[in-house]
């Protein structure tokens, strides 16, 4: 079992930057991957950002390349999201996930075996 809290949303204006971080609990942090989704009101949620076991390897959405930076701290048992030059279409609940899979970087929603309860993301224009 896997545990997962989120904490670090809020509101921030447009062109500014949060650092949202997951703690997990339970099972061995460097036995998984992470990754961080996120859902907007009336659409699906979708992927942000994905990060293997050790950290080694990471993979974004087109929409957050550039802008977001996901990475962990095994010893901390915790992933980050460093987002940067937010923008209003980044307003969203923003959830971490564990993937079992300890290598992959999946886009995948299903692949995905443990969540938070997420943490809501405001960007005002």
């Amino acid at each position: 079992q896997v545990q997962l809290v989120e904490s670090g949303g809020g509101l921030v204006q447009a062109g500014g930057s949060l650092r949202l971080s997951c703690e997990a609990s339970g099972r061995t942090f460097s036995s998984y991957a992470m990754g961080w989704f996120r859902q907007a009101p009336g659409k699906e949620r979708e992927f942000v950002a994905a990060i293997n076991w050790s950290g080694g390897s990471t993979y974004y959405a087109d929409s957050v390349k550039g802008r977001f930076t996901i990475s962990r701290d095994n010893a901390k048992n915790t992933v980050y999201l460093q987002m940067n030059s937010l923008k209003p279409e980044d307003t969203a609940v923003y959830y971490c996930a564990a993937n079992l899979r300890y290598y992959s970087t999946s886009y995948h929603r299903n692949e995905y075996d443990y969540w938070g309860q997420g943490t809501q993301v405001t960007v005002s224009s």
